[in-house]
């Protein structure tokens, strides 16, 4: 939408930013059944340039767990509003701590592999 552009009309990386940080936030609370917080964000690349009324997908998934930690990969893609052209936008990685009930860190329980 307008109000997400910066002053040259593109959308603003910030909200780019924000939107990916809320996909993998969402991926990390699902996936260590509570409460995480962002530690750090990094890899971030800005590989297209979508405009306003292009519709956004955010894809993450699971990169690594540690003991309390995990990595998720996000990408972004953008289909262009009017026509089914699909193109790359944006990529990060986002790491994410679980947290206890007093916002210490806790162990995130092993996930049983599922291979159909």
């Amino acid at each position: 939408m307008p109000t997400d552009t910066n002053p040259y009309g593109g959308v603003f990386g910030g909200w780019l930013m924000s939107q990916m940080a809320l996909a993998a936030g969402s991926l990390a609370s699902r996936h260590a059944h509570g409460k995480c917080v962002v530690v750090a964000a990094d890899a971030l690349r800005f590989t297209g340039a979508p405009t306003v009324g292009d519709e956004i997908s955010v894809f993450a998934g699971l990169m690594r767990q540690g003991r309390s930690s995990m990595t998720i990969a996000v990408d972004v893609e953008a289909r262009d509003r009017d026509g089914e052209r699909m193109f790359a936008v944006a990529s990060g990685e986002f790491t994410f701590v679980a947290l206890d009930e007093n916002d210490r860190p806790r162990p995130i329980e092993e996930q049983e592999q599922n291979n159909g």
